[in-house]
């Protein structure tokens, strides 16, 4: 019977298949550049015209960028860190006084549907000045906390419902290092989570050391730490894993150098393998490193330059470890505090601080060279980018 119907309709099946093929191809193709529209917060220096973390969309697929408004109002959210399941934005209040006491904020906030708006959740002192980076380990459960200017790390545990509890664990380090002006005491960075969770590594930029400390995933608290001195007078400020957590690259702040250690496992120890300078051979002026970020595929290393306000680019040799210079891109505005590499790879976003923009480049997946688009955005005081799919 299927037959005899499919005989008599067999003309007409011909006719519309070319049809039906397209139809089905266009809704793939339609799905696919659906996937490829982002959101892209922006942490602010608030005080010169922000107001707190704002949002944009940024489309993969022809690398614009589009403002769609203030997300949320808060004080100096100067770094932003999204939970694994997209539903929570928690933020530092990079700030000296917090409600009279000397201290900063953090702030949690749960994410709309549509991506576009944040609403607030709860905000705690960071129990310290000037906090500059959070992190969550990597079950999600608790959210760390490097305070600056006190040279402070604080544990806080992550709700049910993603709101912030009260402090789990509390260090404070100690002592000072040769740069008189910028290392007359301790000065917590940065926190990253090893790739197995057990050890949460922070750079303290005042005393030229990086603690390993011991995390306990049930608890929330912190051991006694492995210690590992850098270069007297580098100042450590942040750092990445290579992709298969055997090496961590560290960018140092004051001598503008990237630093590649092999990483130990048991104990978190690090070992030097390599120092190189996150600078052009021929630039003469001053200038100080900021972020540091891997390329999706682990193949490329970029660092970024304020003073010479340049982003720098490195090969990466897989065996090894190490680095070799690629180029150095202009970041096209001034003080490029942050940057940030697209989810596929195919673009790299740079925020510069003082002249208020953020700029985007086209990402040579093969060699790791960087294009400007064109595309340029204006914001007061942008600080940190971090992406939400």
């Amino acid at each position: 019977m299927l037959m005899k119907i499919f005989n008599q309709y067999k003309k007409q099946i011909r006719f519309f298949m070319p049809v039906l093929m397209l139809v089905v191809l266009s809704g793939i193709s339609f799905a696919e550049g659906q996937k490829e529209s982002f959101i892209v917060y922006v942490g602010t220096y608030t005080g010169h015209g922000s107001q707190g973390i704002y949002a944009y969309r940024f489309d993969e697929g022809t690398g614009k960028l589009s403002a769609v408004g203030l997300a949320a109002e808060t004080a100096s959210p100067s770094f932003l860190v999204l939970s694994s399941n997209k539903r929570f934005v928690y933020a530092v209040n990079e700030l000296e006084n917090y409600q009279g006491k000397p201290s900063g904020g953090v702030s949690a906030f749960s994410i709309q549907p549509s991506g576009e708006k944040l609403n607030f959740m709860n905000e705690l002192p960071s129990r310290g000045e000037d906090p500059a980076h959070l992190a969550l380990d990597r079950t999600g459960k608790y959210l760390l906390v490097a305070n600056y200017t006190s040279g402070n790390v604080a544990v806080f545990p992550v709700m049910k419902d993603g709101s912030l509890g009260e402090a789990t664990a509390f260090v404070q380090h100690h002592g000072s290092s040769v740069n008189r002006e910028r290392q007359e005491g301790p000065h917590a960075h940065e926190i990253v989570m090893s790739p197995d969770n057990r050890f949460a590594l922070v750079t303290d930029l005042g005393l030229d050391e990086i603690f390993s400390y011991p995390f306990n995933a049930a608890k929330g608290t912190l051991g006694e730490p492995h210690i590992t001195k850098s270069h007297p007078g580098a100042g450590p400020r942040h750092m990445v894993f290579s992709k298969d957590g055997r090496f961590l690259y560290v960018i140092h702040e004051l001598q503008s150098t990237i630093v590649v250690y092999s990483y130990r496992r048991t104990d978190g120890g690090l070992k030097e393998v390599q120092t190189i300078s996150a600078l052009p051979a021929d630039f003469k002026g001053k200038s100080t490193a900021a972020e540091i970020a891997l390329s999706p595929s682990g193949k490329f290393l970029y660092g970024s330059n304020r003073g010479s306000d340049s982003i720098a680019v490195f090969s990466v040799d897989p065996a090894k470890g190490t680095l070799k210079v690629v180029e150095f891109d202009p970041t096209m505005g001034k003080t490029p505090r942050d940057f940030v590499i697209a989810p596929s790879g195919r673009f790299l976003l740079a925020a510069n601080q003082d002249s208020g923009n953020i700029v985007v480049y086209r990402v040579n997946q093969a060699s790791g060279h960087l294009t400007p688009t064109g595309d340029k955005i204006e914001l007061s005081s942008p600080v940190c980018l971090q992406f939400l799919n």
